[in-house]
Formats: C-alpha cells, sequence, structure tokens
C-alpha cells in the first residue's frame, strides 16, 4: 500500500486572502481529506441619510469550531477506500462520503485511477464492502462507487458551497496517511475559486483543477475522498490536494484544496442520469490498450499497444497516429480519451489510422474492460 502524492501549481484564482497571486509548486493529497466548514455573516450597514449617523449591526461573534462535536457529526458518514492494482495488490488508501444507506460513495477519481479492485471500510464498525466504480469525471476528480451487500449505512448531510465565505473555519477529516482511523485538522477558507495544477506523484500525470475552495489546514496524504463540512456537520466539499515542503520552505502555512459539494454533486446526478458526457464516464472503463500521447500536426500517437489487448489484436502499432473515432475527429490524445467515456466494453469502434510509411487505414477494434483513467 502506499500513499499518492501529487503536487500542483496555483494558476490564479479571485477572492484570496493571500493579497495577490501565489506561484509555487504544492504537493497535492491524492489519497483523501474531509473537512467541515463554518459560516460566518455579517449584517449589510444600514444608511440613515446625509445628515444623519450611519450606523453597522454586528451579530455576535460565532464560537470557535468544535472539532471533537464536527467529528463526532461527521466521521459515521464516512468510509475509507482502498484501491488495488493487479497483479502486485499495491494501490491507493484513501476516503469517501456515504450518500445513501445503501452503499453510494462519492469520492476523488484520482483515488481509484487505474484501480483493478475498490474495497470500502466503514470506519464506525469496520465492515469492509467490494466496490465497482459506478462512473467518474476526471476533470473535476469526482468518482461515485457503489458497494456490494450494504444496507442502513448511516448517509452524510450535504449541504450547499454556494453560501460559503472567506474566513469561514472548516475541519477536514479523512483517512490520513491510509492508517484507517480518521483524522481531523481543522483552519479558515482563503479562497473560493482556486486554479491549481497537480500532480500526480505516482504516475506523474498533472491535471489542471478549477474552481477550488482552498483551506488554510494541514491536510494530509491519505484524506483525498473525504468531507469538507461546516460547524453543523453538513458537507460542503470533497478534499482532494494539499501543498508541501516548498511552501512551507518559504514560509507560508501549509494548505488543502477541496472540490466545492455543488460541483461534485452535479457530477454525481449525471452519472446517476446514465447519460455519459465528453467529461463524466459511466460504468466500467473501456480500453483499447494503449498509451498515446498528442501527434503532430494532429492526432493521437500510439506510443505502446499492450500485448493481448484490442489494439495489439488489431494489429495496431507503435507511431500510426489514430484521427477519428467512428468518424469522430481525433486531434489530440485528450480528446481520444474523451470520445472512449461515451463507449463501454465489447462496444466496436471504427478507428482511422494514419501511418507515415503505409499511409491511411479504417480498423474496427472491440473495446474491453480497462482499469478508470
Amino acid at each position: 500500500m502506499h500513499d499518492d502524492t501529487r503536487r500542483a501549481t496555483p494558476t490564479g484564482g479571485r477572492r484570496s486572502g493571500w493579497g495577490g497571486k501565489f506561484l509555487a509548486f504544492l504537493f497535492v493529497i491524492v489519497l483523501g481529506v474531509t473537512g467541515f466548514l463554518g459560516y460566518r455573516g455579517d449584517l449589510p450597514r444600514l444608511s440613515f441619510g446625509p445628515d444623519e449617523t450611519t450606523a453597522s449591526l454586528v451579530g455576535p461573534a460565532l464560537p470557535p469550531l468544535d472539532t471533537t462535536l464536527v467529528s463526532h457529526l461527521a466521521e459515521p458518514a464516512l468510509v475509507n477506500v482502498t484501491a488495488g492494482i493487479r497483479p502486485y495488490g499495491l494501490g491507493a488508501a484513501g476516503s469517501g462520503i456515504v450518500l445513501t444507506a445503501d452503499g453510494e460513495i462519492l469520492t476523488s477519481q484520482h483515488v481509484i485511477k487505474g484501480a483493478d479492485t475498490v474495497t470500502v471500510s466503514d470506519i464506525g464498525t469496520g465492515a469492509t464492502y467490494q466496490a465497482t466504480v459506478a462512473g467518474y469525471d476526471s476533470g473535476a476528480d469526482i468518482a461515485l462507487l457503489e458497494l456490494t451487500g450494504a444496507h442502513r449505512l448511516p448517509v452524510a448531510r450535504i449541504g450547499s458551497s454556494a453560501p460559503l465565505q472567506l474566513g469561514d473555519q472548516v475541519l477536514a477529516i479523512g483517512n490520513a496517511g491510509g492508517t484507517g482511523s480518521p483524522t481531523a485538522v481543522g483552519g479558515s477558507i482563503t479562497n473560493l475559486d482556486s486554479s491549481i495544477v497537480a500532480r500526480n506523484e505516482a504516475d506523474l500525470s498533472r491535471k489542471s483543477l478549477h474552481d477550488m475552495i482552498e483551506v488554510a489546514a494541514a491536510v494530509a496524504a491519505g484524506q483525498s475522498g473525504g468531507a469538507l463540512v461546516d460547524r453543523y456537520g453538513a458537507v460542503i466539499g470533497v478534499i482532494t490536494a494539499a501543498s508541501g515542503d516548498l511552501q512551507k520552505a518559504i514560509g507560508r502555512g501549509p494548505t488543502g484544496y477541496a472540490v466545492p459539494i455543488d460541483t461534485a454533486m452535479n457530477v454525481v446526478r449525471q452519472i446517476r442520469s446514465g447519460t455519459p458526457t465528453d467529461t463524466v464516464h459511466i460504468g466500467p472503463t473501456a480500453t483499447l490498450g494503449i498509451m498515446t500521447s498528442d501527434a503532430q500536426p494532429t492526432g493521437a500517437r500510439i506510443d505502446i499497444a499492450i500485448y493481448g489487448l484490442p489494439a495489439y489484436t488489431a494489429g495496431l502499432s507503435e507511431g500510426e497516429v489514430i484521427t477519428a473515432l467512428d468518424g469522430r475527429p481525433i486531434t489530440s490524445s485528450q480528446m481520444l480519451k474523451a470520445a472512449l467515456n461515451a463507449h463501454k466494453p465489447d462496444d466496436v469502434v471504427r478507428l482511422d489510422i494514419s501511418d507515415p510509411a503505409d499511409g491511411r487505414k479504417t480498423v474496427n477494434v472491440t473495446l474491453t474492460v480497462g482499469p478508470p483513467n
């Protein structure tokens, strides 16, 4: 078992509490984090005319967030998520949020990326379930799992990320370090639409994430996929990333990043609808069994056709370029992945292939089951 770690570079964002943009590499927690946010509302200033005094109505200050109380409210609806990769049995450890009593689990897509098997354990009872991936949006870093044999699970209270404000207190809870025991860390919101570029230390892939909630909290590996909740226990985000050593070296405190719950639940609703999109994949992942890169001037270049998988069996080889799938132009490796999102294992796809040596050809390929992209 290992903890995936990603580095992220902030690329901008408004409403920041730091007084300007900050460019640095940050560690991204690929394994799970949960947090709780508190609301702080200021009443509007009331004006009484040019010759009258101006006054502000100020309500009583909210007490500090009670870490113990909020943890007790949230922990029953959290689970540990373990992703396994055959044949080695290695994988990633993260966290998840229970959405339904019969076992719908919200987590981070990077937690289950590349997994052959996914196991979920209940934090409260220790019960273990096998999970299938119902769907995911890799761009939003959100995945939905379905558990086998689950019933009467405690369900998380889902709030809204819309009313959040800078300075709201938060609590992040999740499977820090993959130990199986929840860890809670507190902080406050410092940005409501942060953009970062995250690097996955496990496979060195990079991903741009936008409109993230930035939290001044020491989020740790293993907490990805956990719940960001307010002082009342309502989930308002799914934590996916954290800052690292470079930020500490220049004297800036630890920072965590969360996907707003409104964004996450939009993905969940799309998955539940059963209708795939260019970004949302539904059900088992279909694969050609190739590794690709962007071709010049256009297309997806086959770098490796894995032995025994569909592309290899169909006679495709390194150096050939996929230019269309079922008549849809393919201009990049990412566009090929998006086109495959709409397909399922056993679907037959028609590929237009360009080869510098042999010219052009069309090949029919039957897709097979692969790990989540």
